[in-house]
């Protein structure tokens, strides 16, 4: 999924979903799992913590401490503090409503729709805008939603030379809108700007599709 961060991607830092998205800390290696604990409820605590804390306040004591378990019980699922956020990221981006890959519904309106929740969710967890570029954002909900964006794309007759640039101008300004505004402007406002500008925008990829004749 495109977007920009701050900070630069740590050298030799791999992912969690190149192993399959199967756990990669004590429990791949099976034996004394801790009870009662999982990976999808160590990932839902992790989201909770993000909300209220952000990613400076999150760490593994903390997660520990939301659960009710010894830290080292979390490290039976994960191995690091980068596979939890990536976990995390990957969970949020299923809170997006994706219109079905058959949908009938005018390209215009679904990419309204995506570009919409996809602020909203930005909006919602703030910390996602800290780790998007940071990570390979390859997990399934990230890559169903960039699939989702990219047949948008394509239904709306641009050459499939110009998907990527599409995709790319359609992601990273709804990222930088998150952003954008000045200080003291009420939400109804930057609502009305964000959507000013993102008709700016879909007009302008009108304007890039080949006309007949």
């Amino acid at each position: 999924m495109a977007g920009a961060a701050d900070g630069a991607k740590r050298p030799g830092r791999t992912s969690v979903w190149l192993e399959g998205g199967a756990p990669r800390g004590r429990a791949a290696r099976g034996g004394g799992r801790p009870s009662g604990l999982d990976r999808e409820r160590i990932t839902a605590a992790t989201v909770r913590l993000l909300d209220a804390d952000g990613i400076a306040g999150f760490s593994m004591r903390r997660l520990a401490a939301e659960l009710n378990v010894t830290a080292m019980s979390v490290y039976w699922y994960v191995d690091t503090k980068d596979e939890l956020l990536e976990l995390a990221l990957d969970a949020v981006l299923g809170e997006l409503e994706l219109p079905e890959a058959e949908s009938e519904d005018d390209w215009r309106d679904r990419l309204r729709g995506l570009a919409t929740g996809y602020r909203a969710l930005l909006v919602r967890h703030p910390w996602v805008s800290g780790l998007i570029g940071n990570f390979l954002n390859i997990g399934p909900r990230a890559v169903a939603f960039s699939v989702c964006v990219r047949r948008v794309i394509r239904d709306t007759g641009m050459p499939a030379y110009g998907w990527t640039g599409a995709m790319s101008a359609v992601l990273q300004f709804v990222y930088g809108s998150h952003f954008a505004g000045v200080a003291g402007l009420g939400e109804e406002t930057r609502e009305r700007d964000f959507g000013f500008a993102l008709e700016l925008l879909i007009a302008g990829i009108e304007a890039m599709v080949p006309r007949p004749g």
